[in-house]
């Protein structure tokens, strides 16, 4: 999670800035309240990229060297620093104190609590790619299967929960939750895709198989669920036109799709420190 990325950033050796895009006017690569953090030899964040973050790593590394408490930059997002957005941005540097980077602490712990929370359920060939991919991903991914040896072949950086009722899983999920439904069972799946369209407050809701599966649950679900809508479901997932049938390409689609659903409605400012934290050498 970021919190634990942040923490280990911020206890590293050496004194640390924070850049923070306090006014923004026009077109910017991000929105006002996004920071970043600088150390001499390392970064954590993006303001954006490009020339301005540039600029603005290389101003705080002099602040630092220097020994000051602060700055403040004023830049046109034009041709003068080699960019073309057309707007233009301030940036609050600030020296971090002890109090600085505990409020950054809880600010990122927030985040990480409010991250919408993605349901993969299957640990088969398709899901631990899409476990892959959704790490570096802004979600709290989950992935969920009956065998334990399955979740053991996954590497990723997410929660692996062997369950033995997965649909208590998709009952219990926090309202908003995304659901990748492709087990090693069709009537699993049934069962798990129904569980999740009754909740009625799911962001996604989608299924491996194609257009033959999908009449097939429809049918199911007249018989068995009362007549529930299968109109918010998305079967076949990942269908973005290619043919490729490898998992990692069926994963990148479905990945997509989630994120694309799961950002949609929710596309307002935030002030966050953006993404999938950055924690590298500087060049």
């Amino acid at each position: 999670m970021q919190a634990e990325q942040l923490r280990a950033f911020l206890d590293a050796p050496g004194p640390v800035a924070s850049l923070r895009l306090t006014r923004v006017r026009g077109s910017s690569p991000r929105n006002t309240g996004t920071e970043m953090y600088v150390r001499a030899d390392a970064l954590f964040g993006t303001i954006g990229g490009g020339q301005l973050e540039h600029l603005a790593i290389a101003e705080a590394r002099k602040l630092l060297a220097a020994g000051n408490l602060s700055d403040h930059l004023d830049v046109p997002l034009g041709p003068e620093i080699g960019q073309c957005c057309g707007g233009r941005v301030e940036i609050a540097i600030t020296r971090m104190s002890a109090s600085d980077k505990d409020a950054a602490l809880r600010a990122a712990e927030a985040q990480d609590n409010a991250l919408p929370a993605v349901y993969i359920l299957g640990a088969g060939h398709v899901g631990r790619a899409l476990a892959d991919l959704l790490q570096h991903l802004p979600v709290r991914t989950v992935l969920i299967d009956q065998r334990q040896e399955e979740l053991d072949q996954s590497s990723a950086q997410v929660e692996r929960r062997q369950s033995a009722i997965p649909e208590i899983d998709v009952m219990n999920a926090p309202e908003g939750s995304a659901f990748i439904v492709l087990t090693h069972d069709h009537g699993l799946d049934f069962l798990l895709t129904s569980a999740a369209l009754q909740r009625g407050d799911a962001a996604y809701v989608g299924m491996i198989g194609s257009a033959t599966k999908r009449a097939k649950f429809a049918s199911w679900t007249q018989d068995h669920c009362d007549g529930l809508s299968v109109a918010d479901l998305i079967c076949p997932i990942g269908v973005g036109g290619s043919r490729d049938k490898r998992p990692a390409v069926i994963a990148a689609q479905v990945a997509a799709e989630v994120i694309t659903a799961l950002t949609s409605e929710t596309a307002a400012d935030h002030p966050q420190t953006g993404g999938t934290a950055l924690h590298i050498a500087a060049q």
